[in-house]
Formats: structure tokens, C-alpha cells, sequence
């Protein structure tokens, strides 16, 4: 997708830079409405917490690829990503209840979203999802503000003239996401459950590259840890939406191996293991016929 030559901002307040009026935009800095919370965007300046940034996604590299930078973008087209992983619920029946909670504690940090399956006020099934967008170095604000500027919005001269700029932090978004997944997903393996990591097809990219991945393949139902990668389509004049790309999966041992930490085996399974396929020959299979 190709970027507008004035700005590196795709997406601002949930609206399209290269879309709309002036007083068009005036209107969305003044609402500071998030479409995907559906409330006031809650990301905010360190520095004035009272101000929202807005800043959905960017353009990034020669290329000009979109690159989301905020895990809310994630939650367009009515929250399709959690439609997305319905089959995971393996114990959901019809007519039970589903529900989206956020925020649930659990050893080793908190989720973000956990989908329920409910029957009778109680709760049948869950499964686990985190969002990951790219974090950013350096500041947006003064891009934004150029942006804003351009569009014959009033703003602080200081901010348009000053030379700080952004980049996309690779490294220490791929390492602090596979930190806490490891630590989460051995919750939810012990509880033979699933959670679910929430990507843009390019930080896939970027973890594929960076660290062992070889072993996470094609998504397996009975693997705990299940992972969706999401690319950005669509036309800069028109409506932008994530589509699902691939699925994959593995287990908390698994992601651990993925960040190349030294794992323990699982004796006890190994043991069994061993005793069954010392037992296992002619004289104990399974006949149809």
C-alpha cells in the first residue's frame, strides 16, 4: 500500500490521512473519539495525559508498508478477531452465552481479552487473547502535528519544527511479547486451555526472522498456544480492514524454545512414552476387521 508523499501517518483517530476535509479533520482532533473502544482514544502524551494521540497505524520503510502501532486497530470489522477463535471454545454448545472480558489476571501478568462461553450464568469455556501491535521509538507527535498543520489545524509551532522522528521498535516488541506469552501460556496449558497472540502479519514476519520458529507450524487444535497473523488490505481513499492470514501454533515449551531458552523435558511424559511404545506391537493393534 502506498503512503500519501505529505505524511508518514496512515491512520489517525480511526480515519484515513489521506481521506476527508479540513474541517473534517477539525472535527475528529476535537471528538477524539476511538472507533474500535468506541469511547475517547486512551492513548495519551506522557507528558499531558489529557491529550490523545490518536495514532492508529504508520507508514514504515521504503516500501511504505502500514504498520499498526496501536493494539486497538486490531479491533476493527465489530471485533472480528474474536469471532476468529469460536472453534477454540471446544466445550461451547448452541444456545450458550458468549462474552468478551477484558483485562483478567493470571499468574504471570494479566490478558487482555478472554472470550467465554456461558451456559446458565456459569461459565462452560474460555480462551485467552492478546493483542501485540508494533511499538514505535522516538515520538509521532511532531509528524502528527505537521499532519494536523497541513490540514489548517491551529498547533504548537514548536512541534512542527522539531526534527525528532519515529521508528518501529522490532526487537523489544518481539522479545517483551514472547516473555509474557511463555509465562501466561503455561497458565493456560495447565489449565488445558487456549490463548491466543493477535499479530500483524509483519511483526510474524519479524519473529520468524529473529528467533526459532521452525517448530511453530500450522495451527493444531490441541496445541495451547495458537497464534493469528493479520494483514492490512485495502485502498488509500477507501475502507481498510484486517483479514486473517495465517494460524499457528504450538505450546509453552514451544515458545520458550522460540526465544532460545534451555527447556526442561517432561520426564514424567517421557516415561510413559517409553513404556507405551515398549508394550505397543502386533498383538496390540487396534483390529476394525
Amino acid at each position: 500500500m502506498s503512503s500519501p508523499a505529505v505524511t508518514r501517518i496512515a491512520e489517525l483517530f480511526g480515519f484515513r490521512t489521506g481521506t476527508g476535509s479540513d474541517s473534517h479533520w477539525q472535527a475528529i482532533v476535537n471528538d477524539r473519539h476511538c472507533p474500535y473502544l468506541a469511547r475517547t482514544c486512551v492513548k495519551t502524551r506522557k507528558s499531558a495525559p489529557d491529550i490523545s494521540i490518536g495514532t492508529c497505524s504508520v507508514y514504515h520503510g521504503k516500501e511504505h508498508r502500514e504498520i499498526l502501532i496501536c493494539p486497538h486497530r486490531l479491533l476493527v470489522r465489530r471485533r472480528q478477531v474474536f469471532v476468529d477463535c469460536l472453534h477454540l471454545l471446544t466445550l461451547h454448545e448452541p444456545g450458550n452465552q458468549l462474552h468478551v472480558v477484558s483485562e483478567l489476571a493470571v499468574p504471570g501478568g494479566s490478558v487482555d481479552y478472554v472470550l467465554v462461553s456461558v451456559k446458565n450464568s456459569r461459565v462452560v469455556d474460555f480462551v485467552g487473547i492478546e493483542l501485540q501491535t508494533l511499538d514505535t521509538t522516538g515520538t509521532v507527535w511532531p509528524e502528527r502535528q505537521r499532519f494536523l498543520e497541513r490540514k489548517g489545524i491551529p498547533v504548537d509551532e514548536f512541534d512542527t519544527l522539531s526534527t525528532k522522528s519515529f521508528g518501529i521498535n522490532w526487537k523489544m516488541t518481539a522479545k517483551t511479547i514472547l516473555v509474557q506469552l511463555h509465562h501466561k501460556s503455561e497458565s493456560f496449558q495447565s489449565l488445558s486451555r487456549h490463548i491466543v497472540l493477535v499479530v500483524q502479519d509483519a511483526l510474524l514476519d519479524y519473529l520468524r526472522l529473529n528467533f526459532q520458529f521452525e517448530h511453530v507450524a500450522q495451527s493444531k487444535l490441541g496445541d495451547p498456544v495458537q497464534i493469528h497473523s493479520y494483514s492490512v488490505q485495502g485502498n488509500e481513499g477507501g475502507d481498510v480492514q484486517l483479514h486473517l492470514g495465517e494460524r499457528l501454533s504450538t505450546d509453552s515449551q514451544g515458545v520458550a524454545t522460540a526465544m532460545g531458552l534451555q527447556t526442561n523435558p517432561n520426564v514424567e511424559l517421557r516415561n510413559i512414552i517409553d513404556q507405551l511404545e515398549a508394550k505397543i506391537g502386533d498383538n496390540t493393534l487396534l483390529r476394525i476387521i
